[in-house]
C-alpha cells in the first residue's frame, strides 16, 4: 500500500484488517480533500468556494438499515426492537470480513479526530472512507486534534469504515437489502455500505456515546446548545427540521453546538466541531449566520440545485430534496464557542414540528410533564429527512431522538429529570410547526414570533405573566409575550373551523395517549397524569 499525509499510522491500519489497498491519504487537511474530490468527480466548487455533492439515490438517513450486534456485552442493555434491530456476532464478522475485501485495491482516506470537545469526555475516533468528500465531511463534523491532544491519544478508540460502493449480503449478513449500517457496540466499530449519505457517519458516532456516556453518568442529549453574556445556558431539543440549528445560531448568544451534547457534572458540551444544517428555502434575512456558512470555503452542500455556468446555488429549489443540507465546522460561525463547553443549563426547550396545528407555540413545563414530553418525543417527520418521507407524518421518537437511542428512553429521561431538578432548570415546550390549521391547511409558525417567545423565556419577561391552562393537553400558555399576537398564543384562535380545531385536538391527545403506553409501567403516577387527560378526551 501507498501510504502518504499527515501523521501517517500503517502498522495501525493493518492491525485493523487493511493491507492491500492501492492509496492511503491520511488526515489530509480541507484544501487537500478538495483537490481529491475534484480529480475523482466527487463533486464540483461552487461560487465563493463550498464544495457541491450529491448522494445519490440515498438523500437522507435508513434507519431501518441499522443494525446493532447482539452480544454478550449489549443483549442485556440495549433496548432491542424496530429502532435498534439486532444481527449477530457471526452476521458482523463475515460483513467486515467481506467489506475489508473490498478495500483491496481502492483507493481509502483516513481522518485520525476525536468526538468530544471536553477533554474529560473527549474520545479519539479514526474515519476511514472511499470517497474523499466523506473524509471532508467527517473532518468538518468532528473535533480537530490539536498536536498536545493528538500525543495524547495515540489509536482510536472508534473506528468507522464507510464504503458506498460496497454492497451487503442479506442471506450471509443480516441486512434487509445491499444498504447496511452495522454497529459492534463490544468492538466499538460501525460498517457502512451502499449508501453515499454522510449523515450515516456522525449518527453512528452519536449512537455509540449515547450508550457509554449513561454509564458514566453523562446524559447524552439530541440537542443544539447555545450561552448567554451572563453565561447562563440554553438548550434546544428536537428531532431534524424542528429549528434547533437554526434557533440556536443567533448573534445575541455564542453557539455551543447544534446537535449532540453531554451534560455532565461540569455542565454542557459539544460532541462535535461542525454543524450539520438543513438548508431547504434557508434566508439570509431571517438566518444570516447559517446562510453565510453556504458561501465559504470548507462548507460542503449535499444535494443542491447549481447553475452549472454561474456556479451559484438555489437554496429554494427543493426537486433534489427537500432535505438539502451544508455541512460546516462551528467555527465558521462568528460566534461559535472557541471551546466548545460551558456551564449548566438555566433553560431546556423541547422543539415540536406540530403538523396538526393544535399545540401552544410555547408553554412552561413542570418536571413531570418534562417528562412525559421528553419520552414521548412528539413532532412531525419533515420531507426528505428518511428515505419515503415525502410530507410531513406525526410521529414519536423518545428523547426526541430514539433512531439513536441504543439504550432504554426512561434511562435518559432519569438522567434528565435528576439534573433538572439538581440544576432548577427552566423546560419549555415550543411548537415551530404549522398554525391555524394542520398542514396544507395552517402556516408554519413564523420563525420571528418563536425568537420572540424564545427570548422572552430566556430573559425572563415571562416569569410573570399570566397563563391559562390549555383544556386538552393540560399546558399552561401564557396570555402576552413580547413581539408576538395574543391571538397566535392560543390556536385555538388561529383557526376559522373551531370545530375542526376540536377534531384534531382531540385526535393528537388520544395519540400521545396510545404511545405512552409504552412508557405506563417504568414512570410515576404523576408523570403518567402529567399529559392530556382521558376525561377530557372522552
Amino acid at each position: 500500500m501507498n501510504h502518504r499525509g499527515h501523521h501517517i499510522k500503517a502498522e495501525s491500519l493493518a492491525a485493523f484488517g487493511i493491507t492491500e489497498a492501492a492509496n492511503v491519504s491520511w488526515n489530509l487537511t480541507s484544501a487537500e480533500l478538495y483537490e481529491e474530490a475534484l480529480k475523482r468527480d466527487e463533486g464540483n466548487v461552487a461560487h465563493l468556494g463550498p464544495l457541491v455533492v450529491d448522494t445519490g439515490r440515498y438523500t437522507g438517513r435508513s434507519p431501518k438499515d441499522k443494525f446493532v450486534v447482539k452480544d454478550q456485552v449489549s443483549q442485556d442493555t440495549v433496548d432491542w426492537g424496530d429502532v435498534n434491530q439486532p444481527m449477530t456476532s457471526e452476521q458482523f464478522a463475515n460483513l467486515r470480513k467481506a467489506m475489508l475485501e473490498f478495500t483491496k485495491g481502492k483507493d481509502l482516506y483516513i481522518q485520525d479526530i476525536f468526538v468530544g470537545t471536553h477533554p474529560d469526555y473527549r474520545v479519539p475516533i479514526r474515519i476511514i472512507t472511499q470517497y474523499a468528500w466523506h473524509n471532508l465531511f467527517a473532518r468538518d463534523m468532528f473535533v480537530r486534534p490539536t498536536a498536545k491532544s493528538r500525543a495524547e491519544h495515540v489509536e482510536p478508540v472508534y473506528t468507522v469504515l464507510d464504503l458506498p460502493d460496497f454492497k451487503a449480503d442479506p442471506a450471509t449478513m443480516g441486512s434487509r437489502n445491499e444498504t447496511i449500517i452495522a454497529v459492534d457496540i463490544g468492538q466499538k466499530q460501525v460498517l457502512i455500505g451502499s449508501t453515499e449519505y454522510a449523515g450515516e457517519i456522525k449518527k453512528s458516532i452519536f449512537s455509540m456515546m449515547n450508550y457509554e456516556l449513561p454509564f458514566k453518568g453523562v446524559m447524552p442529549m439530541h440537542c443544539s446548545a447555545n450561552v448567554g453574556p451572563d453565561n447562563e445556558v440554553a438548550l434546544f431539543f428536537g428531532l431534524s427540521g424542528t429549528g434547533k440549528t437554526t434557533l440556536s445560531a443567533t448573534a445575541e448568544r455564542t453557539l455551543i453546538g447544534d446537535d449532540e451534547h453531554g451534560w455532565s457534572n461540569d455542565g454542557v458540551f459539544n460532541f462535535e466541531g461542525g454543524c450539520y444544517a438543513k438548508i431547504i428555502n434557508l434566508s439570509e434575512r431571517a438566518e444570516p449566520e447559517i446562510y453565510q456558512t453556504t458561501r465559504r470555503f470548507g462548507t460542503i452542500l449535499e444535494n443542491v440545485v447549481m447553475d452549472s455556468e454561474t456556479r451559484r446555488v438555489n437554496l429554494d429549489d427543493s426537486s433534489k430534496t427537500e432535505n438539502m443540507r451544508a455541512a460546516y465546522p462551528i467555527s465558521h460561525i462568528s460566534n461559535a464557542s472557541k471551546v466548545g463547553f460551558a456551564g449548566h443549563p438555566s433553560d431546556v426547550i423541547f422543539l415540536t414540528a406540530d403538523a396538526f396545528g393544535v399545540l401552544p407555540p410555547i408553554s412552561k413545563l413542570s418536571y413531570e410533564q418534562a417528562v412525559y414530553y421528553f419520552l414521548s418525543g412528539y413532532t412531525a417527520k419533515l420531507a426528505g429527512t428518511e428515505r419515503g418521507v415525502t410530507e410531513p407524518q406525526a410521529t414519536f421518537s423518545a428523547c426526541f431522538g430514539s433512531p439513536f437511542m441504543p439504550l432504554k428512553p426512561t434511562v435518559y429521561a432519569d438522567l434528565l429529570v435528576k439534573k433538572l431538578k439538581q440544576h432548577k432548570s427552566n423546560v419549555w415546550l415550543i411548537n415551530t410547526g404549522w398554525t391555524g390549521g394542520p398542514y396544507g391547511v395552517g402556516k408554519r409558525m413564523p420563525i420571528g414570533y418563536t425568537r420572540a417567545m424564545i427570548s422572552a423565556a430566556l430573559d425572563g419577561r415571562l416569569n410573570d405573566v399570566q397563563t391559562v391552562d390549555d383544556n386538552l393537553f393540560a399546558l399552561p400558555v401564557p396570555l402576552s409575550c413580547p413581539g408576538v399576537p395574543s391571538d397566535v398564543l392560543d390556536p385555538y384562535q388561529t383557526w376559522d373551523d373551531k370545530d375542526a380545531y376540536e377534531a384534531q385536538a382531540r385526535k393528537l391527545a388520544k395519540m400521545f395517549q396510545d404511545n405512552f403506553k409504552t412508557f405506563e409501567a417504568d414512570v410515576s403516577e404523576e408523570v403518567r397524569q402529567a399529559g392530556p387527560k382521558l376525561e377530557t378526551i372522552a
